[in-house]
């Protein structure tokens, strides 16, 4: 018994570490989706030239709510079904742990292919070029605004209006 749940252990493990390496698909991830700009450097401002709506894809890697909800939901679901079954708290263990892998890699799977509704902004810098970044639609930029593109700790850019005076 201990050796068949060892290998569904090592089979969950395998599809978590597969599932973690595939890419979402559908929708646009979030952040600069192209530019002329041969480097893009921080600090940059502009105006917003066109906005188009497009799907924006939620986190594509590491922890989301689906892989949290799921893996809470699976682990209890799992731990009830292995004491149940077994009338141990080793088959509760074994249990939960597979039950906390499995819903994992179910609320994954969803959260992944989920899109919401965003925004692509093509923006003409200060300095001649365009960029165009794709971000969740939340109201804040507009057609015609001056913008500042700031990237948050992971590198992923996102315009948001300018609210400093301009010195021209």
């Amino acid at each position: 018994m201990v050796g068949k749940s060892r290998s569904l252990f090592l089979v969950s493990l395998a599809l978590v570490a597969g599932l973690a390496a595939c890419d979402g698909g559908g929708g646009v991830q979030p952040g600069v989706v192209n530019t002329s700009a041969a480097n893009s450097s921080r600090g940059e401002t502009g105006r917003v030239m066109a906005i188009r709506e497009v799907p924006v894809r939620g986190r594509s890697s590491g922890m989301n709510d689906g892989t949290l909800v799921g893996g809470g939901v699976g682990a209890a679901g799992g731990a009830a079904i292995g004491a149940a079954t077994t009338n141990s708290v080793g088959g509760a263990v074994v249990g939960g742990l597979l039950g906390a892998i499995g819903g994992a890699i179910a609320g994954t799977a969803i959260d992944s292919k989920s899109t919401r509704r965003g925004i692509e902004v093509t923006i003409q810098k200060d300095d001649g070029q365009q960029v165009k970044i794709a971000q969740p639609d939340d109201g804040d930029v507009q057609m015609g605004d001056r913008v500042q593109i700031v990237y948050d700790r992971n590198g992923v850019a996102k315009a948001v209006r300018d609210t400093a005076p301009r010195r021209d």
